[in-house]
């Protein structure tokens, strides 16, 4: 077999092959064999016909068509092997010959990853939020916890601020009540902001049989982003009794035997929760800084696939959750289509540039993956998905998607190293020193928030083009 690589673009090649005719034997010899035990002809057993007697009734060409469709996947592989190519997604194949008992010859057009060329990146320098606790934090998430052991007593007066009150809604829009615009025995505590604008107006000063009628901007639902007249009844007024914050509440609230000791503990955990926040914002403006740096051409199909699947993934699964289709989605982001298009492409091909990076990243800095990070990597990601890590390992098994799951790894890893290499100081002008970090950023869950709609588009596409192509021509 003979081959040749024409570059057509930095993203696509044009492959073509020559085979002699002898190197299609196997497939011949696979193709009457299969055609032998399809058909039927009188005077033979079945799977017993010479194959003179198959050419002469069912043509040479049927057998052809049959051994050339088994041969081109093999072939079509040697000559991505032979020309050292990383293919994204099938090949468009076109038999351009084919002589009986002489030659076979077919093109090949595919995508392929693009030569990314790394450049230094340890001049990287970024500025993140710097980690403070103030004492008003601290109060604010005592606060908190002192409200879930909140009690309450049914009270025989109007509503006020704090109060906790249970509501029927009825939602009309245009005149009409709304399919799903009906709740009722909801609980509420006027003041907390967590049902619909205008509310706690609406509320305020209603006894418990009392009624009340406001305009509001729905936020979920049928017709999210859209006007409502909204109908609020109160069936009862509770009054809300907060604990007294001593000891006691202490005790009862936490592990703690003083309120002090609460409020310590209060204080040293927001400031983790800011560490690694602070750590993840490195990580993101890290990557951010990266991307700028290096020019990377994007495969159009790849790209059109990659929007395509996030478009998918957005209206046939995340909206239906929230009761909403994409019309109300963009009313209430309050985007036009166009608008959502262009952030949806925006989108995707920065997740497709990150991969690429951190992908060329892990080959030139020759990055492995161990069992342990492996294993560390699939617990957190079954945590993240609601499944117990051994039926999410499992599904991943099932799904063939290990290397999926190696690849995102090695991306944090490779990710971690240009983090390390970076200079990243605070709001202060303090140098953040990451390493209290480092196991979290090994992980790579940056990388998975930055690429993980993508669902690996490129090596899916690589995936797909393994012994799927099939002859055009």
């Amino acid at each position: 077999m003979k081959s040749a690589v024409e570059t057509l673009n930095p993203t696509r090649v044009r492959l073509t092959v020559e085979v002699p005719f002898e190197e299609l034997k196997p497939s011949l010899d696979a193709a009457y064999k299969k055609i032998n035990q399809q058909v039927t002809v009188p005077g033979f057993r079945k799977g017993k016909v010479p194959a003179r007697v198959i050419d002469q009734r069912f043509g040479r060409g049927a057998v052809l068509e049959e051994a050339v469709n088994d041969a081109l996947p093999k072939l079509y592989q040697e000559a991505v092997n032979e020309g050292e190519l990383n293919p994204l997604g099938q090949p468009e194949v076109d038999i351009t010959e084919l002589k009986d008992n002489e030659l076979l010859a077919f093109t090949a057009e595919v995508d392929v990853r693009p030569t990314i060329e790394i450049p230094d990146y340890s001049g990287i320098e970024v500025t993140v939020d710097a980690v403070e606790v103030t004492d008003e934090d601290v109060e604010e998430s005592v606060r908190q916890l002192r409200e879930r052991f909140a009690s309450t007593t049914v009270v025989e007066r109007a509503a006020a601020e704090g109060d906790v009150v249970k509501v029927d809604l009825e939602a009309k829009v245009d005149g009409e009540v709304l399919e799903d615009g009906v709740a009722k025995g909801i609980d509420y505590v006027i003041g907390s902001g967590e049902l619909l604008d205008g509310i706690d107006e609406a509320v305020t000063g209603l006894e418990a049989g009392g009624s009340a009628t406001f305009t509001s901007e729905l936020k979920g639902g049928s017709a999210a982003g859209r006007e409502a007249e909204v109908k609020v009844d109160v069936t009862s007024v509770s009054a809300r009794e907060l604990p007294e914050l001593d000891d006691d509440f202490a005790q009862m609230a936490s592990e703690f035997d003083t309120i002090e000791e609460l409020r310590a503990d209060t204080r040293k955990r927001l400031e983790q929760m800011k560490k690694y926040d602070q750590a993840t914002q490195a990580q993101e403006k890290v990557l951010d800084a990266l991307i700028s740096l290096v020019e990377v051409p994007i495969p159009e199909k790849l790209l059109q696939d990659e929007i395509n699947t996030r478009k998918h993934n957005l209206v046939n699964h995340q909206l239906p959750q929230l009761g909403m289709d994409l019309a109300a989605y963009l009313r209430m982001q309050d985007k036009s289509e166009e608008e959502f298009e262009a952030e949806l492409k925006e989108q995707a091909e920065k997740g497709i540039r990150t991969q690429f990076i951190l992908d060329e990243l892990v080959n030139k800095e020759k990055l492995n993956v161990n069992q342990e990070e492996l294993t560390e990597h699939l617990v957190r990601r079954a945590q993240s998905s609601g499944m117990s890590p051994d039926q999410f390992a499992q599904a991943i098994v099932e799904g063939g998607q290990v290397p999926m799951l190696v690849g995102e790894v090695a991306r944090g890893k490779a990710l971690a190293l240009v983090v390390d290499a970076a200079k990243v100081t605070d709001s202060n002008g303090e140098v953040v020193n990451l390493e209290d970090e480092e196991d979290e950023a090994e992980g790579g869950e940056t990388v998975e928030a930055s690429a993980e709609s993508t669902e690996e588009p490129a090596k899916e596409s690589e995936e797909k083009a393994q012994g799927e192509e099939k002859s055009e021509g």
